[in-house]
């Protein structure tokens, strides 16, 4: 379990403060995929360098596991980052060493006998599907390769709880397909508590059960994946349901319809949609499977004068209705 209470952290710039986190509350309880998304400068990097102790908040804690790290430093530090495994964007594998040294070398670390070391990175690389590649060096690997090999030194100390920072932004989407579902199948089978910092919301779609978005170092939105989607109009309910939004004609006005199958059926959102007479057409749509629902969005040109009868069927019938995104 990941719990962050009251987290801050301000930084001391020559132009003056800069408060990079303001206030966190969070909590991901053990065994779930949580998701972190924001823009540049939400305070993302700041946030995981926090929870890994390499940079000490202003105010607040960090509990790892019910045990508090924050102002912990030294030998104890070190001690309590063991639960803790990290994947990062780009692998940092040693390049002198072998998919088997590099997974071994945390343990090394830590004093465990060279043979011990050895059985356990290749246990690991077995787990992550690399076992045959034990003596191959980094540039002997795809990079889908290295970062399981990653993946796998991150979890060489028996850690619980795994951050990963944007671990698919330098891959393409099939091989971040794969790393995403090998990250899953830890999650279940080793009962991991996974945080996944990340800019791609098509990340969270696949695999996040949760979703924190943070705005200028504060939480903005939080919440189970199939609460949040239901949250119409919100900033993550858009982006979790991408909608390819469509120019509307000078004498048309749009209209957003955005539902769920846990309140309505597909066919009987499209039949209204289609039983709204003319001077109505859906321009655009999608929908989504997220945590066991459908959810889906459609964009409709609607004539402007039939607009306040469209817009009044609409919701009569307990339909989500908003102005596309971007139309003021």
């Amino acid at each position: 379990m990941i719990e962050l209470s009251a987290l801050t952290k301000v930084f001391e710039t020559p132009s003056g403060q800069v408060t990079a986190l303001d206030g966190i509350d969070l909590t991901v309880p053990s065994g779930q995929i949580h998701g972190i998304v924001g823009p540049s400068g939400a305070g993302k990097s700041t946030l995981i360098r926090c929870l890994t102790g390499l940079e000490q908040p202003t105010s607040g804690t960090v509990a790892i596991d019910g045990q508090i790290i924050t102002g912990l430093s030294g030998a104890a530090l070190r001690a309590r980052r063991r639960s803790i495994g990290m994947v990062f964007q780009h692998d940092n594998l040693f390049d002198s060493r072998t998919a088997l040294g590099n997974v071994a070398y945390p343990l090394r670390v830590v004093g465990t006998p060279r043979h011990s070391a050895k059985t356990r990175a290749l246990d690991l690389l077995n787990l992550v599907g690399l076992a045959e590649r034990a003596k191959a060096y980094p540039a002997q690997l795809s990079g889908g390769q290295r970062q399981r090999v990653g993946i796998a030194r991150a979890l060489a100390t028996d850690a619980s709880v795994l951050l990963c920072d944007e671990p698919s932004s330098a891959l393409d989407w099939e091989t971040t397909r794969q790393v995403l579902e090998l990250i899953k199948q830890l999650n279940q089978n080793l009962g991991l508590t996974v945080l996944i910092i990340t800019h791609e919301m098509a990340v969270v779609r696949q695999v996040c059960d949760a979703v924190t978005l943070l705005s200028l170092g504060k939480v903005s939105q939080s919440g189970p994946i199939g609460e949040v989607v239901k949250q119409y109009g919100t900033t993550l309910a858009r982006d979790l349901i991408p909608l390819a939004i469509s120019p509307i004609g000078l004498a048309k006005a749009g209209l957003e319809v955005s539902f769920s199958s846990a309140d309505f059926s597909i066919d009987h959102v499209l039949r209204l949609l289609t039983e709204l007479g003319q001077g109505t057409a859906i321009q655009t749509g999608t929908v989504e499977t997220l945590a066991g629902d459908r959810v889906g969005r459609f964009q409709l040109e609607v004539d402007r004068q039939a607009l306040p009868r469209v817009e009044a069927a609409l919701r009569a019938e307990g339909l989500h209705v908003a102005k596309p995104s971007g139309e003021a």
